[in-house]
């Protein structure tokens, strides 16, 4: 598992042997989901959410804010997934320290 980013609790990673399409595994405490990035010409177009099968679900708030991270931050996860992924570099976890609110950083 790669951690990518942290952000107030929530642990944003990657598995080693990942597939497409792009997805993120979001972990908060022992709740835990996957969001498919649906990318179309360039621009994030959708999220959507799944279960990660064997773990609690996660409650409708902390996933709510999980999306809200990653359609603030999905070019950063897009880069790092090609990082990994195509050009099989490590990538390095960000923390982040700032709340997001409305899609700006406080």
């Amino acid at each position: 598992m790669g951690k990518i980013f942290e952000y107030f609790g929530f642990i944003f990673y990657f598995f080693s042997n990942e597939h497409e399409p792009v997805h993120v595994h979001v972990r908060r405490g022992s709740e835990e989901c996957i969001f498919d990035l649906i990318i179309v010409d360039g621009k994030l177009v959708k999220l959507e959410r799944r279960e990660k099968p064997g773990t609690d679900s996660m409650n409708t708030q902390d996933a709510a804010d999980a999306a809200e991270f990653i359609n603030y931050y999905w070019k950063d996860i897009v880069d790092k997934w090609v990082d990994c992924f195509v050009y099989n570099k490590a990538v390095k976890n960000t923390k982040i320290n700032k709340r997001i609110n409305k899609g700006r950083e406080e």
